[in-house]
């Protein structure tokens, strides 16, 4: 049980960064403290514990409750799992690719100064972590499509913070292959997975 209780914490980063995601690109917007949250996580490469990538499990909150919806067949979102599982297949490309893993490794660290100095969520580091997401796992397949509104689309900005994100969720859902995370999880082990949830919701 103890290790689900882990495993949840990073699907829960991962739904929380894909919802973000989503919203920025209807919206235009995103909220604040759950883009930081996303942003910081990327930037704990070498944190000791699966609460210390995302700073606690209160921050993780929106995106237990995704989980916890998602087990229990309440979540009416079909978008969300899809995305979900495109960025899932992503994860298995991007690790098998040492040398694109090592670029985007080197990408963040270059970036981890200007983060620590003006914010993980500073314009600048947005649009540096957007360019690095376009370079790299931008170009592996499968590819992950958002869809939105084409006019918030077609602006820079909105399109270097989708992949921003896209970039940690990519790293929750490289944190949960680590925590022993499988496609096993979401077949057979769904009322484990409520339980590890609600008890992380408590």
């Amino acid at each position: 049980m103890a290790e689900l209780s882990e495993r949840v914490l990073a699907l829960a980063g991962l739904a929380q960064a894909l919802a973000q995601v989503r919203r920025i690109a209807d919206t235009g917007q995103a909220n604040a403290s759950v883009l930081e949250t996303a942003l910081e996580s990327v930037f704990r490469i070498d944190a000791s514990s699966p609460t210390a990538v995302y700073g606690s499990v209160a921050q993780l909150r929106p995106g237990l409750v995704l989980v916890q919806d998602y087990f229990t067949s309440r979540s009416h979102d079909e978008h969300l799992p899809r995305l979900a599982l495109a960025v899932l297949q992503l994860e298995r490309r991007f690790v098998q690719d040492a040398a694109m893993a090592d670029q985007v490794l080197g990408g963040i660290r270059a970036q981890a100064d200007q983060a620590q100095r003006l914010g993980s969520s500073h314009p600048d580091v947005i649009a540096a972590l957007g360019t690095l997401y376009a370079d790299t796992l931008s170009h592996l397949r499968p590819r992950v499509l958002v869809q939105g509104n084409p006019h918030y689309l077609g602006q820079p900005g909105v399109v270097a913070e989708v992949r921003a994100v896209l970039l940690a969720a990519v790293r929750s859902a490289v944190l949960w292959r680590q925590l022993g995370g499988s496609y096993w999880d979401f077949l057979l082990r769904k009322r484990a997975m409520v339980d590890a949830t609600e008890a992380r919701l408590d």
